[in-house]
């Protein structure tokens, strides 16, 4: 008899249509007693409306590891790339910048 003690791996099915995703900007997160809700939007400078183009509805408990993982993930970027710096300027005058930043804040908020 063997002693196995993995837990079955999950397979994933991803659609070709899932699988070249959607582009995102701009995310607005908000929370009620029961779960987290993340709209995940699009948006261009100079428009005043931001386009949704994904809702993912957490459970609380989700949200959590989510947040952990995304936290193991842009550690383990910044040690292969580098560190992540949300107060950098465009090297040149009137390059755009590294990443969309459609507020002009250098906060890191949701």
């Amino acid at each position: 008899m063997s002693n196995n003690n993995q837990a079955p791996q999950l397979q994933i099915d991803l659609s070709p249509e899932k699988a070249s995703g959607v582009y995102s900007n701009f995310a607005i997160i908000s929370h009620s007693h029961a779960e987290f809700i993340v709209d995940f939007a699009s948006t261009l400078p100079g428009t005043p409306k931001a386009q949704v183009v994904s809702r993912i509805v957490l459970a609380p408990e989700h949200a959590k590891r989510l947040a952990m993982a995304m936290q193991e993930n842009v550690m383990r970027y910044e040690q292969e790339y580098g560190k992540i710096d949300l107060n950098a300027q465009p090297a040149m005058q009137g390059a755009a910048p590294k990443t969309a930043n459609p507020f002009g804040s250098s906060q890191g908020e949701a």
